[in-house]
């Protein structure tokens, strides 16, 4: 049986390039090299049938270590909650004020890129403090 490489995450949404470049800057993530034969990523979209274009985007983890991040374009909007969310890890190691500290200065930044802040959920007996968010598209994620 062959081990899994690697995993993409995809994200269905209705504005591809917008929620992509709001992952890269979360995440430190580039978008990637256009196909051969295309100087920018806007020559590909325009050499695409009319209804293809703006269809997806995607970013991915400069160092390689990361997964690739694909946006695709659906016609339907979001319902319901996520059930399958990013935990963007930026307390690890880190408890009480500082953890906290850490995480509110991270929400401040993202708040500033068009993210949306739900709630803090406190530390407990059993987990670390994290903020739950919404990326521009109204999909959770957490602050970890």
């Amino acid at each position: 049986m062959t081990s899994v490489k690697q995993v993409q995450v995809t994200f269905d949404c209705a504005q591809p390039e917008r929620v992509a470049r709001f992952w890269c800057e979360v995440l430190g993530y580039v978008v990637p090299q256009p196909p051969d034969g295309f100087a920018t990523w806007d020559d590909f979209d325009r050499s695409l049938p009319p209804e293809h274009q703006g269809s997806a985007f995607a970013c991915v983890d400069p160092s390689g270590v990361g997964p690739r991040l694909y946006f695709q374009r659906v016609p339907e909007g979001k319902v319901v909650k996520n059930r399958l969310h990013l935990d963007v890890r930026v307390g690890t190691g880190l408890v009480g004020e500082e953890r906290l500290a850490a995480l509110e200065s991270e929400c401040t930044r993202l708040v500033a890129l068009g993210a949306v802040r739900q709630r803090l959920l406190p530390a407990d007996d059993h987990n670390e403090s994290c903020i739950v968010m919404q990326d521009v598209e109204g999909n959770e994620f957490c602050l970890d």
